[in-house]
């Protein structure tokens, strides 16, 4: 008598995608090496996998680690993929994956539009004065300024110069500054000029000239060129 064989594990062990991601994924700007990051990225959080390495993701595609570093980074550089962080009841921080973003832009149906070619170039213009790729959290901080703060790419960008301009090139410093901006009604980036120039007029000549750095094109945005 031939043994029977249960099929119930295997359809137990399956994973539902979204055919309109099948059908979509090239109007969202994705190439197919992209689309299998995010499937093996829905598989791993479906097995409770919150947050798995590009490693982890790499050995199950046919791209290195390095690549798969650099496609996750593009992917959440085209906010179709985030990254959130949660505290656990010792305070202790954590981070997850989420695809909300990706599963937001899919089903929408009344996306704002916007400048991608505008938005591109902030992410452009960090790495060029950082001196490297952004991380995937500083990626999603400027997502949050553009998206969740609805501050207009032209005034991230200035936030970016000031920062220069006073040395302090990090995230947190022009995240004060724009917050200083928003709280003084600044939405513009004459506005910004008028203000920064107002503040650098205050400073002393000590603090001029403990500066190393060339910031002579900086200086030629507070006087209006772009």
């Amino acid at each position: 008598m031939t043994k029977s064989i249960s099929l119930q594990p295997i359809l137990l062990n399956q994973l539902p995608i979204p055919i309109k991601l099948l059908t979509t994924y090239t109007s969202l700007g994705l190439n197919e090496k992209e689309l299998m990051i995010l499937l093996q990225l829905h598989r791993f959080l479906q097995e409770n996998n919150d947050f798995p390495t590009p490693y982890e993701i790499s050995s199950y595609l046919t791209i290195d680690e390095k690549e798969c570093a650099n496609l996750l980074r593009k992917l959440i550089q085209k906010n179709l993929l985030s990254i959130n962080q949660h505290k656990n009841e010792e305070n202790q921080l954590s981070e997850a994956y989420s695809l909300d973003p990706l599963w937001e832009k899919i089903y929408s149906t009344n996306e704002k539009p916007q400048n991608e070619q505008t938005d591109g170039t902030i992410f452009i213009l960090f790495e060029q004065e950082f001196g490297r790729p952004l991380s995937p959290f500083e990626i999603e901080t400027i997502n949050a300024w553009l998206d969740e703060d609805e501050i207009a790419p032209s005034l991230i960008k200035a936030g970016l110069r000031e920062s220069v301009l006073m040395g302090k090139l990090n995230f947190k410093y022009i995240d004060r500054i724009l917050r200083d901006w928003k709280k003084k009604g600044i939405h513009s980036v004459e506005e910004a000029r008028n203000a920064s120039r107002d503040f650098h007029n205050k400073q002393t000549s000590k603090q001029e000239n403990t500066k190393k750095r060339d910031t002579s094109f900086y200086y030629n945005w507070l006087e209006g060129e772009d």
